[in-house]
C-alpha cells in the first residue's frame, strides 16, 4: 500500500527552492541547512508557531533563532513565505547582494522577522537561553495574559561543539527553561566531513545529563516532527529535538557529504533537483496554491494576536503604559534624579571621598550606584560568572532561579561566553536591560559576544572590574594591560573607565542613556580617591558626556604640560601637577573617561582640551596603543610596556614606574627649564 504525500511537503520544497535559486544567483550561499531542514521548519511554522507577520513587533510573539547562520536562506524562505513584508521576492532575489534585507548570514532586523546576527556558531543558541530567561522574568512580571511564548533555535552541529553549546545546555536545564527548545540539524556532516573526525559522545546525552526534555525524530517527516514539537511543549523541562536529516537534501551530488556544507551550485543541479523532487515551476515561482497555504499558516496565530491586543487594552492606564515602557526599552521617570542625588552626596562629602579617607574600591562605587536604581529599574538584570562578592552587584536584588522568575540576579556560574552570549538575547528579546559584570581579564571569554552586541546595536551594559596591575598579588594574568586598547579598537563600543565616584556615577548616567550599542564600563579593584571637587557648576552638568574635559587647569600662566589620564591614574596626574606646578610649570589635568565619545566632539573643543603647543603626556595602567591619536608625534606616555608581575599594588605601580614621580621626571627630561 503506497502512502499518501504529506500535504505540507509541498510547503517544504518551496522552502528548498527559493534556497536553490538565491544561491545559484548569488553564486554562493551554504544550501546545506535549508535544503536538510526544510520539513522541520515547515512543522514548526506551520503547525506550532506563534507570530504575526504584519506586526513583527508583537511583544508576545514566539522568538526563532537560525544559530546556524550560514544556513540563512532558510530564514529568509520562511519569513518570505510566511509574509514578512521587508522579505520580498525580490530580497530572495538579491540574497547576498550589497544592501539587501537577505545578507550572507542573518543579520538583526526585528522588522523583517530577524530577530538576532548569527553566524559565529554557538552564538545564537546562547541567545536564544537569553530570550527565553527574558520571557520567564516577564511572565512572573506581567503575567501569562501578557508574556507567554516560546523560544526556538535551530541548531547545527557546530553550534553543539563550540563551548558555549555546553555552557548553554548546562545553565538551561539547571533554570528548567520548559519555553526554549532547540532543533538539532542531526545531519553528522561538518565542512571537514563526518562529525566522526572530532567527536565520539552521544549528544543526545549530554542534554539528558543536563535534565533537558530530548527526543529523536525523522527529520523529513514533517507529522514526526510536529508530533515531538507538541510534546516538547507539553514538557516543563526544555527540550531538545534531535531531527535526523541529510544535509543538501535534493542535490543528488551533494547531499549527505561535506560539500553539500557550502559548496557552489549550478543552473543543472537545480534542473536536477527540479526533476528528482517533482517541482516543475521555473526559478523563484511559488505557486499560488502553495502560497497560499503558507500564508494560511502564518494567519493561524492572528485570533491570539487579537485577543492579546484586547487584553492589554483593557488593562489599567498605569500597568499599560508600564509594559508599553518597557518593551520600548524607554528609561522610567526618576532613574537620573536618583543618580542625581548620589552625585550631589558624593560631591558634598568632602574630605571623605578624598585621597585620606576613600575606602571604596573602583567597582564597589558601581555596585552602590545600581543599589540606588534597583528599587527604580525594574528592568535591570544582573548576570555575573561566579564573581558576587568581588563584584556585588546583587545588593537590593534577589537571584533568578528554577523557582523564581522574578529575581533580577543570574548566576551564570563560570561560564563568561554564555554570559555575554545571554545577555544579548535580553537584550534582543526586549523588556529587559542586561548588565553582565566579570573582571576585566575574564573579557576575552566573552569577547564574541563583545562583538556582536556591537554589530547588532545592543544596549547592553559590560561592567568589568579588577581593570589592571592595581589587582596586585594576583598577578599578571588577572592584571589586563592590553584589553582596554581592545576593546577601543572595537566599532560601536562606548569604553568609559571612571576616575572617581563623581564620574562613575555620570557614566552610568551616559551607559543608561546609550541605546545605539554596548557599553564597556571599566572599574578598578582598588580604592578610588575623590577627584572632582565641587566647582559650583549644576549637578546635573556631566563633563563625562563629552568624553574628556579639563579637571584642573593650569595656573601661574599659559598651560605647559597637559597630564591626560583615565580612570585610577587620574588620581596619579593631580599629585604630578601639583609638583609640576611648584616647579613653575603651569600643567592641565585632563580626564579622559571615553575616548570614544570625545572624538565625536568637534575639532574646536578636542584642541582646546589637549592643549596645542603643549607637552601632552598619557598616563595609563596599561600598554600605550592608541594613546599616540591624542599625544602627538612627541607625546610622552608613563604606563606598561608588558605584562605585570605579583605583589602588592602599590609596589606594582612604583615598579612599573607609574607614580606621580615618574611622570615630573618623564616632564623634567624635556622640559629642562623648570
Amino acid at each position: 500500500m503506497t502512502t499518501a504525500p504529506n500535504p505540507l511537503q509541498p510547503l517544504a520544497h518551496a522552502i528548498r527552492f527559493l534556497a536553490i535559486d538565491a544561491i545559484v544567483r548569488a553564486g554562493e550561499g551554504h544550501p546545506g541547512v535549508p535544503l536538510g531542514m526544510a520539513e522541520i521548519a515547515t512543522a514548526l511554522y506551520t503547525r506550532h508557531l506563534k507570530h504575526h507577520p504584519a506586526d513583527p513587533h508583537w511583544p508576545d510573539r514566539d522568538r526563532v533563532v537560525l544559530s546556524n547562520g550560514h544556513g540563512s536562506m532558510l530564514l529568509y524562505a520562511l519569513l518570505h513565505l510566511s509574509g514578512y513584508e521587508r522579505i520580498s521576492l525580490d530580497q530572495i532575489r538579491a540574497f547576498r547582494e550589497l544592501g539587501a534585507h537577505t545578507a550572507g548570514h542573518p543579520e538583526r532586523d526585528p522588522a523583517a522577522g530577524i530577530e538576532v546576527t548569527t553566524g559565529l556558531l554557538g552564538q545564537g543558541i546562547a541567545n536564544a537561553l537569553g530570550m527565553a530567561v527574558a520571557e520567564a522574568h516577564l511572565n512572573a512580571r506581567f503575567g501569562p495574559g501578557l508574556v507567554d511564548h516560546y523560544t526556538w533555535a535551530f541548531v547545527g552541529d557546530g553550534c553543539l561543539q563550540e563551548g558555549i553549546g555546553q555552557e548553554a545546555i548546562a545553565l538551561a536545564g539547571h533554570l528548567r527553561l520548559g519555553k526554549l527548545v532547540f532543533l538539532w540539524d542531526d545531519n553528522r556532516i561538518t565542512d571537514d566531513g563526518s562529525t566522526d573526525l572530532s567527536i565520539s559522545e552521544s549528544v543526545p546525552e549530554r542534554f539528558r545529563v543536563a535534565q533537558w526534555h530530548v527526543q529523536e525524530v525523522d527529520g523529513h517527516d514533517i507529522e514526526a516532527v510536529s508530533a515531538a514539537i507538541a510534546a516538547a511543549k507539553a514538557d516543563p523541562r526544555p527540550s531538545l529535538i534531535a531531527c535526523r536529516t541529510v544535509i543538501a537534501r535534493g542535490i543528488e551530488r551533494l547531499q549527505g557529504q561535506r560539500g553539500g556544507h557550502s559548496a557552489r551550485l549550478f543552473e543543472a543541479d537545480a534542473t536536477r533537483a527540479r526533476e528528482q523532487l517533482g517541482w516543475p515551476h521555473p526559478p523563484f515561482e511559488v505557486p499560488h496554491a502553495v502560497l497560499q497555504a503558507w500564508r494560511e499558516a502564518a494567519a493561524r496565530s492572528r485570533p491570539a494576536y487579537e485577543t492579546w491586543q484586547r487584553r492589554l487594552a483593557a488593562l489599567p492606564a498605569a500597568e499599560r503604559a508600564e509594559f508599553e515602557r518597557v518593551m520600548r526599552g524607554e528609561l522610567p521617570a526618576g532613574w537620573r534624579e536618583v543618580l542625581l542625588a548620589h552625585k550631589q552626596r558624593a560631591l558634598a562629602a568632602g574630605a571623605a571621598h578624598d585621597a585620606a579617607g576613600a575606602t571604596q574600591s573602583g567597582i564597589f562605587l558601581s555596585s552602590e550606584i545600581h543599589e540606588k536604581l534597583a528599587a527604580v529599574l525594574p528592568e535591570r538584570i544582573v548576570l555575573c560568572p561566579d564573581l558576587e562578592a568581588p563584584t556585588s552587584h546583587k545588593r537590593g536584588v534577589a537571584a533568578f532561579t528554577a523557582t523564581d522568575r522574578a529575581g533580577r540576579y543570574l548566576h551564570c556560574g563560570v561560564r563568561e561566553h554564555l554570559m555575554g552570549a545571554m545577555a544579548n538575547g535580553l537584550a534582543a528579546h526586549g523588556g529587559a536591560l542586561p548588565v553582565a559584570v566579570t573582571y576585566l581579564a575574564f573579557s576575552d571569554y566573552e569577547r564574541p559576544a563583545l562583538r556582536m552586541a556591537a554589530l547588532m546595536g545592543l544596549p547592553v551594559k559590560f561592567v568589568f572590574s579588577h581593570d589592571s596591575i592595581g589587582i596586585g598579588k594576583n598577578g599578571p594574568t588577572h592584571q589586563p594591560v592590553e584589553i582596554l586598547a581592545s576593546l577601543r579598537a572595537m566599532p560601536n563600543m562606548l569604553v568609559m573607565r571612571p576616575a572617581d565616584i563623581v564620574e562613575a556615577t555620570e557614566c552610568w548616567e551616559i551607559a543608561l542613556e546609550h541605546r545605539s550599542g554596548p557599553v564597556s564600563l571599566v572599574f578598578a579593584r582598588q580604592v578610588l580617591p575623590r577627584v572632582r571637587a565641587p566647582d559650583g557648576a549644576a549637578s546635573s552638568n556631566n563633563p563625562c558626556r563629552r568624553g574628556a574635559y579639563v579637571l584642573a587647569d593650569a595656573a601661574g600662566g599659559p598651560r605647559q604640560v597637559t597630564l591626560l589620564a583615565t580612570g585610577s591614574e587620574v588620581a596619579l596626574a593631580v599629585q604630578a601637577r601639583e609638583e609640576l606646578q611648584r616647579l613653575g610649570l603651569p600643567t592641565a589635568v585632563v580626564s579622559m573617561p571615553c575616548w570614544e565619545l570625545f572624538a565625536q566632539q568637534d575639532a574646536d573643543y578636542r584642541r582646546a582640551v589637549l592643549g596645542p603647543g603643549t607637552l601632552r603626556v598619557g598616563i595609563e595602567a596599561a600598554v600605550r596603543f592608541g594613546w599616540e591619536r591624542w599625544l602627538g608625534e612627541h607625546g610622552l606616555f608613563v604606563g606598561m610596556t608588558g605584562f605585570g608581575a605579583s605583589g602588592p599594588a602599590d609596589a606594582l605601580y612604583r615598579h612599573f614606574g607609574i607614580t606621580a614621580e615618574a611622570v615630573v621626571a618623564e616632564v623634567r627630561e624635556i622640559r629642562t627649564d623648570a
